[in-house]
C-alpha cells in the first residue's frame, strides 16, 4: 500500500529464460487488482471515504458534542445510534462490491497457463508468470499477457487470434513470429533460446509496438504485427509459444481499463451542499438565541438568581450564553437528521430491487435478469443527457446472415405479400446433401431459379464460392467448416453453398468447388487483394474448359464505376434494389466479372510480376495493375447481409431520441461498418441534412474539417430558415480548401458546393456558441479514430465539444478503450451533463468506470463489462426501461421525498427556535426527549419511506410512450435549490402555524371545570399531535400513486402515535419508571378537551388550505407534462367505460397500414457497402503460408509467388491513407431540403400498424387540445421509425401544425390506447409560457402553431 512508486520506464530490456537478469528491473507482475480494498485498508479506507460525505462529518461533530453534558439537553444515544447504522450499511454494502472484485480477480488470476522453466512445461498460475518467461498458448485459450509470437504450429509461425475484448472485433487477425524464431517449434531449442528485446515502456496504445530483437550478435525489428495481447483468444492454431514482454497492470488490456472511481449522484454533491447551508442556518439561528441569553440572563435572570442560580461552571452572562449557543445546535441539528441518510439508502436498495424484479427486463433466450450492481447511482439514471454505446454485441447480434440479393435486375428475398400468411423456411438438404442446416432463406424463387439452371443465377453464385480468402477445413464426409477472416464473406461463401456452389478445399494454386453435385476446380491464378482504398476484391481463375474469367465483388460506389457501357439498364436497375437494401440497413456487395483471353491475362500477368517486385511504391504499383485489369466488368448483381441488431434497437434509440438523449456510438470498427449500423438502427437516416465525415491525419486538417462542418450547419440553418445574411459571421480561421461537402450524390458521383470565400478584411473567428445554440436541422458526425486522438488535445477538444454537440448523432470508428473514456470525460468536463456508457466487451470497461453510469451488456464478449458496470442486462433494448421508467421513478421519488422531509422537519424543529423566545432563551425543548427521538424513526418515516419507495405520478407504459416526460430529469427541475427553499418556506410557515395558533388559543383557555390549559405539558402535547396530523395529511397530499402499503402506514403512523404518547404518560410506565415519566395522564386529559382537537384543526386547515390552493390554481393555470397526461388518461378511461356500454363490448378498430421501408427516395442516394475485412490475406493464400504441403510442392510453388505479403502489412500500418476525395469514404446524405413531410395519423411511430382508439373516431377532443401541440421537430424525430411515408399534404397544410403522433413503444406487444407523443418544449411554451430552448421552424412560411391555437380552446 505504501511501496514506493517505481520511475516511469523510458525502455523495456526483457532476457528469454532468465528471470534473475529481468527481476533487477522491478516489472510488475501477472497479478491484476481490480478491487478498491484488502483486510487491512477497508476499515480506514472506508470511513475516510463516508466521512467525505459532509453530512456524517455533521453527525460527528455533533455526537462529540453532545457528549458534554454542560450543554446536551439530549441523550448522546439519539446520534451515536443511527450515525453507526448508516456507517455499517454502507460499509457492509462496499465490502459486498468489493468482494465480487476480488472473486472476478482471483478467478483470473487463478487461471493455468504452461510455463518453459528449466527446459519443461511446468503449469503455472496466471499470476506467477513473469516477464521473460516463454507460455505455451493452445487452441481457444486466452493470451496470458503481452507476449512476442516466438513460433507457431501453424506453417511460418503464423497464428489466429480474436481480438473481440481488445478492440470489439470478432474478425480473426493474423500474427506471425519473426522469421529467425518461427523454427523454434522445439521446447528443447526455445529452452536454450536467451534473445533479448528492447522495447517501448508500457502503453495503452494497442495498435502499435516497436522494438528490437538481439540474438546471436543480429537484431531483428519487432512490430506489433509479432505481439499476442493479454485478452486475445488463439483461433485455429493448436499451439503456439510467446515470449511476456508486459504483465499484469502493463498490459495494453490492463493500461487501457481505467481506475475504480468512487460515484456520487448529482444530488448527493447538492445534498452537501445544502447541508453546509443548513449548518450556517442552524449556527445564524443559535446565534440569535445566545445573544437573546446573554440579553435575558443580564436583564432578566439575574433577578432569580437566590432561587434560579446558575450552574457552578457558568459565572456570567456571556458564558451562560455561549453555552446556550452549542446546546440549541443540539436542539436544532434535527433540521437535518441522520434518519434523512439510512432512508435515502433504504429507498435506493428498494429502486435496485424493482429493477431486479423487473419481469420486462427478463431475458428469457440467456436467462438472464437485470441486475443493480449497485444502489447509488439510481436516481441518476432519470437525469440521463448522452449516452455512449459500443456497436459490436451491444447494438448488434455480431451475426451476418445473407437476407436478400438482386441477380440480374431480379430481387430475391423481398415478402412479397406482408398480409399474407408468413412465408416457410427452405428446407435445402433434399436439393443439396452439403447444405448448411443453420442457414435461413425464405424465397423459394431463387431457389427455383437455381434449379432450373438459370446462367446469371448460377454465375452469381460461382462467384461467392470463388471470390474469397476463405478457409475450408472438412472433419468429415460433408461436415464442412468455413474459418473465414471477416463474418460477411462466411456469410456469403455460405449462402453459395446452399445454392450448390460448395466452396470445399484450396490450395495455393487451386480451388475446389462442388457445383449442382458435380467436383470442379478451379486454377487460381491471381488474387486481387482487398483493402481500404479499393473498397473491392478480385480473384483471377482458370476454368476447367480453359477460359479465363475475373470476379469482383466489392462497393457499389467503386464497382459500378468500373462495368462496360452496355449494362446502362442492368446497373440502373441494380443501383434502386441497392438503395432498397441500404434503407433497410443491410450491407451491400456489388458484384461483377469480365472475361478474360489469354493475351491479354499473359501481358496483364507480366505487368503484375515487376509491380510486385517492384523495390518503391511496390503499393501503388500494385493498385495501378489492379486498377488495369478491373475494368469493363459485366455487372451480375448486388448481395445484402444483414448485421443482425439486437431486438428492439432502433425503437430504442427513437425513443430516447425523443426524450433529448444524445445517443453516442464508440465503436472500434471501422468506419463503413459503423455508418452501416448507425443507417440500420436509425441513428442516421436519408433525411438528414447532412452527415460529416472526419477522417484528417493531422492536426491542421482534423481542426479545418471540423470549423467547416460548423460553417456548413450555420449556412444550412440560415438558409433553412430563411436568412441568408451573415453566412459568413461563424466561419473559422482557414479557407474553403481540402474538404467538400457531400449534398447529394447521383450515379455514384457528388456534387460539391465550396464555401463562400471570405472578405479579406473581415475577420474569421470560430463559430460562437450562441450561433451554434441556434442550429436547427439535423446533422451527424462521423470521426476517425485517428482524427479523434487529434480532436481530444487539450487546443482542440472545444473545436470537437462544439461541432458534435450541435449534431444529433455521432459515430467515432476505430477509437482504442481509452479514446472512448477520454470521449465521456470530455462531456462531462465541459456539458456538467449526466453520462451514461453501455457496452458489452472488456474494451467497453474504461469507458463504463468513466462514465457517471455504467451499463454492462453480458453478450458473448465475455463479462468483463458487467463486472466492472453499475447496471447489467442482456439487451440494449431494456435500456429505454431502465431509464423511461426505472431512471424517472427514481428520480420523481427522490426529489418527492427530499422535498417532504426537508419541510416535515423544518416544520418539527423551527417550533424549538420560537418557543425559545418565551422561555427566556434556557435551551428547554418544546417536546419530551421521546418524542423528538421517535419523531423521525417511528411518527413520521414509514409514509415518508413508502412514497418514496412505491409512488408514480403516471403508469410505467405511459413513461413509455411519452418520453418528453423525461425532461425534468435532466433539467433538474423536480429538486434544486430552489424547491429546496420553497420546502423550507413551507417549513418555516408550518411551524409558525403549530407554534403560535396553539399558544394563542390556549393561554386564555380553560377546561369545563374552569382550570386554565395555559400549561406547558399540555401546551406540548397540541402542539405535537397537530405536527404530527399536519405532515400525515401532507405525505397523503404528496402521495400520487397509493398502494396497500401507503394506506397502512400513513394510519399507522397515527395510530402508533396516539398509541405510544398514551402509553408513555401511562400509570404503569410512571409505577415501573418513576424518575423517567413524570407526566401521568397528561396526554389523556388534554386530548379529552374540545378546545384542544378545535385547535388542532384550526391548525391543521391553515397549515394545508392553503397548499391545496396553489396545487389547484398551478395544475389548472400551469400544468406540468404529467399532469397532462394524467388528466388525458382519465378522460380516456371514462370515454371508454362509455362506448363499450353503448356498443356492447364492441370495438371499432381501423385498419391497419403495412410496413414499408423508410422514406421516399429521390435523385440522391447512398451506398449501403461494408465488409468487415482486413488487407493481406489474399497473398496469404496466394503464398501458401498458411497452408500444410509437403516440402517440395510448397518449395516449387514458393518460387512463382511472391512471400513478402507480412511485410505489406507492416508498411501498411506506417504509411498514412490519403483522404478520399469522392464520395466513395462515406454514405451521402441526402440534399437539404427546407421541408418536412408529416407523418400519417395511421401509421405506427415504431414502424408497425398503430389501432385508432374509438376515441378518435368519435372525435373526443376534451384532453386532445393540449396533446396536439407537437412541434415539427418532434415530428421529424418520430419520422425516424416511420414504416411508410405519409402521401403529401395539401398545400394550404401547414408543416409545423399540429400533428397526432401515435404511441412512441408497445413493449410486449400490448396495445395502448390514447397515448400520445408529446413535444414538453411546445407545451410549457404554449401553455406555460416556457421558452427553455430555442427552436427552430422548419418553414416560416406557415403560421407558428402558438398563433393558431389557443390555450383556451
Amino acid at each position: 500500500m505504501f511501496r514506493k512508486r517505481p520511475p516511469p520506464e523510458e525502455e523495456r530490456r526483457v532476457r528469454a529464460n532468465d528471470r534473475e537478469y529481468n527481476e533487477k528491473f522491478h516489472y510488475a507482475s501477472n497479478c491484476i487488482m481490480t478491487s478498491k480494498y484488502n483486510i487491512i485498508t477497508f476499515l480506514p479506507v472506508n470511513l475516510f471515504e463516508q466521512f467525505q460525505e459532509v453530512a456524517n462529518t455533521y453527525f460527528l461533530f455533533l455526537l462529540i458534542l453532545q457528549l458534554i453534558p454542560q450543554i446536551s439537553s439530549l441523550s448522546w444515544f439519539t446520534t451515536i445510534v443511527p450515525l453507526a447504522l448508516v456507517l455499517s450499511v454502507t460499509a457492509v454494502k462496499d465490502a459486498t462490491d468489493d468482494y465480487f472484485r476480488h472473486k472476478s480477480d482471483n478467478h483470473v488470476n487463478n487461471r493455468q497457463s504452461q510455463v518453459l522453466i528449466h527446459g519443461s512445461l511446468q503449469n503455472e498460475k496466471w499470476m506467477n508468470v513473469r516477464v521473460g518467461d516463454i507460455i505455451k498458448l493452445e487452441n481457444n485459450q486466452f493470451v496470458a499477457a503481452d507476449v512476442l509470437l516466438l513460433s507457431s504450429s501453424e506453417p511460418h509461425g503464423l497464428c489466429y487470434i480474436e481480438t473481440a475484448e481488445l478492440d470489439g472485433e470478432t474478425n480473426m487477425k493474423v500474427r506471425q513470429s519473426v522469421s529467425v524464431t518461427s523454427e523454434l517449434g522445439d521446447q528443447n531449442n526455445l529452452a536454450l533460446f536467451d534473445g533479448e528485446v528492447v522495447c517501448e515502456p508500457p502503453n495503452n496504445k494497442l495498435d502499435r509496438f516497436c522494438g528490437t530483437l538481439y540474438w546471436q550478435d543480429k537484431k531483428y525489428s519487432l512490430t506489433n504485427q509479432n505481439m499476442l495481447l493479454r485478452g486475445c483468444v488463439l483461433r485455429n492454431t493448436e499451439a503456439c509459444y510467446g515470449l511476456v514482454i508486459f504483465a499484469g497492470p502493463d498490459t495494453k488490456l490492463m493500461q487501457n481499463s481505467g481506475r475504480t472511481k468512487f460515484k456520487r449522484t448529482s444530488i448527493d454533491r447538492l445534498m452537501n451542499t445544502l447541508v453546509l447551508w443548513i449548518f450556517c442556518f442552524l449556527v445564524c439561528m443559535g446565534v440569535i438565541l445566545a445573544v437573546g441569553n446573554a440579553v435575558w440572563e443580564r436583564e432578566v435572570g439575574s433577578l432569580f438568581q437566590s432561587y434560579l442560580p446558575w450552574d457552578p461552571p457558568v459565572d456570567n452572562f456571556l458564558f451562560s450564553a455561549f453555552l446556550s449557543f452549542w446546546s440549541y445546535i443540539i436542539i436544532l441539528n434535527t433540521v437535518v437528521p441522520i434518519s434523512l441518510y439510512v432512508s435515502v439508502e433504504v429507498i435506493r436498495l428498494g429502486h435496485s430491487y424493482f429493477i431486479n424484479w423487473d419481469e420486462k427486463m427478463f431475458c428469457s433466450q440467456c436467462n438472464t435478469a437485470a441486475e443493480a450492481r449497485t444502489t447509488t447511482l439510481n436516481e441518476e439514471l432519470g437525469q440521463v443527457e448522452y449516452i455512449f454505446s459500443d456497436k459490436t454485441g451491444t447494438l448488434t447480434q455480431n451475426i451476418m446472415s445473407f437476407n436478400k440479393c438482386s441477380i440480374n435486375g431480379q430481387t430475391y428475398g423481398e415478402v412479397t405479400d406482408p398480409f399474407g400468411p408468413q412465408p416457410k423456411r427452405l428446407d435445402f438438404t433434399p436439393f443439396n446433401s452439403l447444405a448448411d442446416p443453420d442457414f435461413c432463406f425464405y424465397d423459394d424463387t431463387l431457389l427455383e431459379s437455381v434449379k432450373v439452371g438459370d446462367s446469371h443465377t448460377h454465375e452469381f453464385f460461382r462467384l461467392l464460392s470463388l471470390c474469397h480468402t476463405v478457409m475450408s477445413e472438412e472433419k468429415s464426409e460433408g461436415q464442412l467448416v468455413y474459418k473465414a477472416q471477416s463474418p460477411d464473406e462466411r456469410a456469403l461463401v455460405t449462402a453459395a453453398r446452399n445454392f450448390g456452389f460448395v466452396f470445399r478445399s484450396r490450395t495455393p494454386g487451386t480451388i475446389t468447388t462442388t457445383e449442382m453435385g458435380r467436383p470442379v476446380t478451379y486454377t487460381l491464378l491471381a488474387i486481387l487483394d482487398f483493402n481500404n482504398i479499393r473498397k473491392r476484391m478480385s480473384v483471377i481463375v482458370r476454368h476447367p474448359d480453359g477460359s479465363i474469367r475475373l470476379y469482383c465483388k466489392g462497393a457499389d460506389t467503386v464497382l459500378l464505376e468500373r462495368l462496360h457501357p452496355s449494362n446502362q439498364e442492368l446497373m440502373n436497375i441494380t443501383s434502386d434494389h441497392l438503395n432498397e437494401y441500404a434503407a433497410d440497413g443491410l450491407r451491400t456487395l456489388a458484384l461483377a466479372y469480365r472475361d478474360l483471353s489469354e493475351d491479354e491475362w499473359e501481358s496483364w500477368s507480366e505487368s503484375h510480376h515487376y509491380a510486385d517486385k517492384a523495390a518503391n511504391c511496390r503499393e501503388d504499383r500494385l493498385a495501378a495493375v489492379y486498377e488495369e485489369i478491373e475494368q469493363d466488368m459485366m455487372l451480375l448483381g448486388a448481395t445484402a447481409i444483414e448485421d443482425k441488431l439486437q431486438a428492439g434497437v432502433p425503437e430504442t434509440i427513437a425513443v430516447l431520441s425523443l426524450a433529448n438523449i444524445k445517443i453516442w456510438v464508440l465503436t472500434g470498427d471501422k468506419q463503413e461498418t459503423a455508418v452501416n449500423i448507425g443507417y440500420s438502427c436509425k441513428m442516421l437516416t436519408d433525411d438528414m441534412t447532412e452527415v460529416f465525415i472526419i477522417d484528417g491525419h493531422t492536426v491542421q486538417s482534423v481542426r479545418q474539417e471540423l470549423r467547416k462542418a460548423r460553417r456548413r450547419m450555420i449556412e444550412t440553418s440560415q438558409i433553412r430558415d430563411g436568412g441568408k445574411e451573415a453566412v459568413l459571421e461563424g466561419c473559422g480561421e482557414t479557407s474553403c480548401m481540402g474538404n467538400v461537402f457531400r449534398e447529394g450524390h447521383q450515379g455514384g458521383r457528388e456534387k460539391q458546393t465550396q464555401c463562400p470565400t471570405p472578405l479579406p478584411s473581415a475577420p474569421r473567428p470560430s463559430p460562437s456558441n450562441n450561433l451554434m445554440d441556434t442550429i436547427s436541422g439535423e446533422f451527424a458526425l462521423v470521426i476517425s479514430g485517428q482524427s479523434l486522438a487529434h480532436a481530444l488535445e487539450a487546443d482542440m477538444e472545444m473545436e470537437f465539444l462544439s461541432t458534435a454537440c450541435a449534431c444529433k448523432a455521432v459515430i467515432c470508428c476505430r477509437v482504442t478503450p481509452m479514446q472512448k473514456a477520454q470521449v465521456v470525460e470530455l462531456i462531462k468536463k465541459h456539458k456538467k451533463a449526466v453520462t451514461l456508457a453501455i457496452g458489452d466487451g472488456a474494451n467497453d470497461v474504461s469507458m463504463i468506470k468513466s462514465a457517471h453510469i455504467g451499463v454492462g451488456i453480458s453478450g458473448q464478449e465475455g463479462i468483463q463489462a458487467a463486472l466492472a458496470s453499475d447496471y447489467s442486462f442482456s439487451q440494449f433494448r431494456f435500456l429505454q426501461r431502465l431509464l423511461l421508467v426505472h431512471g424517472r421513478w427514481s428520480y420523481l421519488r427522490m426529489c418527492r421525498f427530499l422535498c417532504y422531509f426537508f419541510y416535515k422537519n423544518f416544520a418539527f424543529t423551527m417550533v424549538h427556535f420560537w418557543f425559545g423566545f418565551f422561555c427566556g432563551f434556557s435551551a428547554q425543548t418544546v417536546y419530551d426527549q421521546y418524542f423528538i427521538t421517535l419523531y423521525n424513526i417511528v411518527y413520521t418515516s414509514l409514509p415518508v419511506l413508502a412514497m418514496g419507495i412505491f409512488d408514480q405520478d403516471v403508469p410505467d407504459q405511459r413513461s413509455l410512450e411519452y418520453p418528453k416526460l423525461y425532461e425534468p430529469g435532466q433539467l433538474n427541475l423536480l429538486f434544486n435549490k430552489r424547491e429546496f427553499f420553497i420546502c423550507i418556506a413551507q417549513g418555516i410557515f408550518t411551524s409558525v402555524v403549530l407554534f403560535f395558533v396553539p399558544y394563542a388559543i390556549l393561554s386564555n383557555a380553560t377546561q369545563s371545570t374552569g382550570v386554565p390549559l395555559a400549561d406547558y405539558q399540555t401546551f406540548a402535547v397540541t402542539t405535537a399531535t397537530a405536527l404530527v396530523i399536519v405532515v400525515n395529511v401532507q405525505i397523503a397530499l404528496d402521495t400520487g400513486f397509493w398502494t396497500v402499503i401507503n394506506y397502512v402506514f400513513v394510519l399507522g403512523s397515527l395510530g402508533s402515535y396516539f398509541t405510544i404518547m398514551i402509553a408513555l404518560h401511562s400509570q404503569t410506565l410512571f409505577r415501573i419508571f418513576p424518575n423517567q415519566f413524570h407526566f401521568v395522564g397528561s396526554v389523556q386529559s388534554t386530548l379529552l378537551q374540545p378546545v384542544v382537537w378545535l385547535t388542532i384543526a384550526l391548525a391543521t386547515a391553515i397549515c394545508i388550505v392553503p397548499v391545496l390552493a396553489c396545487r389547484f390554481l398551478k395544475v389548472d393555470l400551469k400544468p406540468q407534462l404529467s399532469d397532462t397526461v394524467r388528466y388525458t388518461q382519465l378522460v380516456l378511461q371514462k370515454k371508454r367505460k362509455l362506448v363499450v356500454r353503448s356498443t356492447g363490448g364492441t370495438w371499432h378498430r381501423a385498419g391497419s397500414m403495412s410496413e414499408g421501408r423508410l422514406g421516399a427516395r429521390g435523385g440522391s442516394r447512398r451506398s449501403g457497402y461494408a465488409f468487415a475485412h482486413q488487407e493481406g490475406f489474399g497473398e496469404l493464400i496466394t503464398s501458401g503460408k498458411n497452408m500444410r504441403l509437403s516440402s517440395l510442392a510448397l518449395a516449387t510453388f514458393a518460387s512463382k509467388h511472391s512471400s513478402s505479403w507480412i511485410d505489406t502489412l507492416r508498411r501498411k500500418k506506417h504509411t498514412h491513407t490519403p483522404p478520399c476525395a469522392s464520395g466513395e469514404c462515406s454514405p451521402v446524405p441526402s440534399s437539404v431540403s427546407a421541408s418536412v413531410q408529416p407523418l400519417s395519423n395511421s401509421s405506427s411511430v415504431l414502424g408497425g400498424s398503430q389501432d385508432i382508439p374509438v376515441e378518435e373516431e368519435m372525435g373526443i377532443a376534451v384532453a386532445q387540445t393540449q396533446i396536439d401541440l407537437i412541434s415539427s421537430t418532434q415530428i421529424k424525430a418520430a419520422s425516424v421509425l416511420t414504416s411508410d411515408t405519409a402521401a403529401p399534404q395539401a398545400s394550404g397544410q401547414a408543416h409545423d401544425a399540429g400533428t397526432l403522433t401515435p404511441t412512441a413503444a408497445k413493449p410486449n406487444g400490448e396495445d395502448s390506447l390514447g397515448g400520445w407523443m408529446i413535444a414538453l418544449g411546445t407545451v410549457q411554451e404554449v401553455l406555460f409560457g416556457w421558452k427553455n430552448r430555442p427552436a427552430a421552424s422548419n418553414n416560416h412560411d406557415s403560421p407558428s402553431l402558438a398563433e393558431e391555437t389557443s390555450p383556451t380552446e
